[in-house]
């Protein structure tokens, strides 16, 4: 590739990591030509150099050799210099910025801090030292250099040459983040092991100096997640700020509009927020206070194993950890009637499948023989399956597990028991059998348009005419339905306007209404209104869009014939609602074995594809009552049928259960997902929440619980 084209460095790096693509991250860093292997052993640096030299010669790409340098513990790479202590700033550079004179004017302050940013991570409140410098840069700006000027100046020089070692990061065993905001900025601090990996502040620009308390702390944390994005992603992390309101944030019910977005970029992560008092949010001091000793000795205790501390560059500790578990066995053997008298029998002669080991433990089928002791059980149980290293395994899986060490007898039915009670598995497994509760259809009407359902259709285009949602009302007997064209902002007095003249001047105030728990629905306008009308407001059970399925089906044929009108004619989509609203009607209808309109009327609708069909005819009052009432009766047969046919077809598939008021049950929360106050955890969290008591039965399959606030 020729010097000098502006995107030859672009296309050299990208071809670099097409080439090295496999190992990159894993043993290999390229930064255009140049490449860095790293390794954690002699023998493993030998592999890893022997596969990147077999892909140079594989892509026919050559190093030079007298550029090349082999086998160091410490090296210097983009201005940082890497070695098993971690990442320090490069002396040469440093140098240059201790030998830098005093700016004479902006452009000057600008290359000092161009310089110095480049080690911002190496020193904590960056920003706030480089406050008095950054306020010259600005445009508009006099230039005054003042003892401020004078005093960062010197600071960020000293700083820069006493600036630490920072640890290297390791994978998989989660980040500690420090982070705290003023009117000054923002600062945060990535900790892993108690040990530094980076520092980061920022200025606060000129909006965020009016954001309220709350908002700058939010701000920071959002800051730290998005500048450590490429740590942090994937991994779990907790974070300590010294607003405490923070903590509760997931849990919150009302956020603004800025809030609201935060949250969705914080889902993205597996985080904690933890508060951490002003006082004692100090670095300095978090390392000093930080104890990890007691988390290590309680993962010790729970191993109970002999567990030795290797020497890594100098001995900190040596811990020594006794068996305590199969002491206890022993003991519990030792005071239970049926092993003692195996053991007596044992010194008779062999018996079968029982032994006793040489420290004295009893055996059967060379597995560890566990006494009749509830106690002693519970506890292998517990650590078999909610210690860290376990994780909650199935009822099989467990037991596949635990019979290769122990036994005792109705040990398979005491797993088994044991799993189906725990709360967490409840909580956090997804459910393999059939979902519970049979299908309860509604009740078949006993006329016309006496019992109704409805709903909305929205998020539809907006016509000339301001329409952009349509109500759609439809009749539970005849199927028969109405679309109303409407605008979504129309207030409730409109549409109960709407309403009386379309719906009730046409066929009467219904008994009942069946309808979702919309806020239209359930304000305090619309129930008033239907109770001066004399009607019953039916709402189907929250985020259960199944208890009105018929207006959910007529929604979607609805949906599909708006779409073919789009596509087949010119227009906006309420010049067709009138026509779209015809076909429905005169459309035949399974469940009733007739069109809609024929079911409504008695008889079938005259259209162009059918005059010859029907003619003028002409029927004696007594006739057409029969005839009606003839109609209703079939109608009502066929809902019946189909209702049957439906339930059969249904519970086949979910299973009978039900409740006493008193118990405590869990509450799926997958259709709460859009609730802030359940999301706390994004994918991580838990399938239900609970146990919730119940207060009363309110259906044959619906009850309302007692959540808490």
């Amino acid at each position: 590739m020729s010097f000098g084209l502006t995107n030859a460095p672009a296309a050299f790096m990208d071809l670099m990591n097409r080439v090295f693509s496999e190992y990159l991250d894993q043993f290999v860093i390229v930064f255009i030509d140049d490449i860095l292997i790293y390794s954690k052993s002699e023998e493993e640096h030998e592999h890893h150099l022997r596969l990147v030299l077999d892909r140079l010669r594989e892509k026919q790409l050559f190093a030079k050799f007298s550029k090349c340098e082999f086998w160091l513990n410490e090296i210097g790479f983009l201005g940082h210099v890497i070695s098993g202590s971690g990442v320090a700033v490069d002396n040469a550079k440093i140098k240059a910025i201790m030998d830098w004179e005093r700016p004479r004017n902006a452009k000057e302050i600008r290359s000092f801090l161009g310089l110095a940013g480049y080690y911002r991570k190496f020193v904590e409140k960056f920003s706030v030292l480089a406050s008095p410098l950054t306020k010259l840069t600005k445009k508009g700006a006099k230039f005054i250099w003042d003892d401020k000027c004078e005093k960062g100046f010197l600071e960020l020089k000293k700083r820069l040459t006493e600036a630490p070692v920072l640890a290297l990061p390791i994978q998989g065993i989660g980040y500690d983040i420090y982070s705290d905001a003023s009117i000054q900025g923002l600062g945060c601090v990535l900790m892993q092991n108690g040990k530094v990996i980076a520092y980061a502040s920022r200025q606060l620009r000129k909006h965020e100096v009016n954001y309220p308390t709350h908002d700058l702390e939010l701000g920071a944390v959002v800051f730290a997640l998005k500048i450590w994005r490429h740590y942090l992603y994937g991994e779990t992390c907790h974070i300590y700020t010294d607003h405490k309101s923070l903590k509760y944030v997931f849990t919150q019910k009302e956020l603004n509009m800025r809030q609201r977005r935060w949250m969705e970029l914080i889902k993205d992560y597996d985080l904690i927020i933890d508060y951490h008092p002003g006082k004692a949010n100090v670095v300095a001091d978090a390392l000093s206070r930080k104890n990890t000793s007691g988390t290590l000795l309680t993962c010790l205790r729970v191993l109970r194993a002999h567990v030795e501390v290797s020497t890594t560059g100098a001995l900190i500790a040596r811990f020594e950890v006794r068996p305590t578990l199969l002491g206890e066995i022993s003991r519990c053997q030792a005071i239970d009637e049926e092993c003692q008298k195996i053991r007596e029998r044992i010194l008779e002669g062999p018996v079968e499948n029982f032994r006793v080991r040489d420290d004295g433990l009893l055996l059967f089928k060379d597995r560890v023989c566990i006494p009749k002791n509830e106690e002693l059980q519970k506890s292998i149980l517990e650590e078999a399956h909610s210690s860290a290293y376990a994780m909650h395994p199935g009822g099989t899986k467990m037991y596949r597990d635990l019979k290769e060490s122990y036994w005792w007898s109705g040990m398979k039915r005491d797993i088994a028991e044991f799993v189906s009670r725990c709360l967490t598995c409840q909580q956090v497994k997804a459910e393999h059998q059939h979902p519970a509760g049979l299908l309860q259809p509604l009740t078949i009407p006993g006329w016309k348009w006496e019992h109704v359902t409805m709903d909305f259709v929205v998020g539809l285009p907006r016509t000339v005419n301001n329409y952009d949602a349509v109500w759609v009302v439809v009749d539970r007997l005849t199927k028969s339905a109405h679309f109303l064209p409407i605008n979504i902002t129309y207030p409730l007095e409109r549409l109960a306007k709407l309403y009386t003249e379309e719906i009730v001047r046409l066929h009467g105030v219904p008994i009942s209404i069946v309808s979702d728990r919309d806020p239209r629905f359930t304000s305090r306008f619309w129930p008033k209104f239907q109770a001066s009308l004399g009607t019953k407001l039916k709402f189907s059970t929250a985020f259960h869009p199944q208890t009105d399925g018929q207006s959910e089906r007529v929604i979607q044929i609805l949906e599909d014939m708006l779409r073919a009108c789009a596509l087949e004619f010119q227009g906006s989509w309420d010049k067709h609602l009138a026509l779209v609203e015809f076909a429905y009607n005169n459309s035949y209808q399974v469940s009733i074995g007739m069109p809609p309109y024929e079911a409504l009327y008695g008889r079938k609708c005259r259209t162009p594809l059918c005059w010859d069909e029907v003619g003028e005819t002409k029927l004696e009052w007594i006739e057409l009552v029969e005839i009606t009432k003839a109609k209703v009766r079939i109608i009502r047969d066929r809902l019946k049928a189909a209702q049957d046919r439906q339930k059969s077809y249904a519970d086949k598939r979910r299973r009978p259960l039900e409740f006493e008021v008193d118990d405590e049950v869990f509450l799926r929360i997958s259709p709460w997902k859009g609730i802030i106050r359940f999301v706390s955890r994004g994918k991580l969290n838990p399938r239900y929440i609970g146990p919730f008591e119940i207060l009363e039965r309110i259906g044959v399959v619906a009850y309302r619980l007692k959540l808490t606030p």
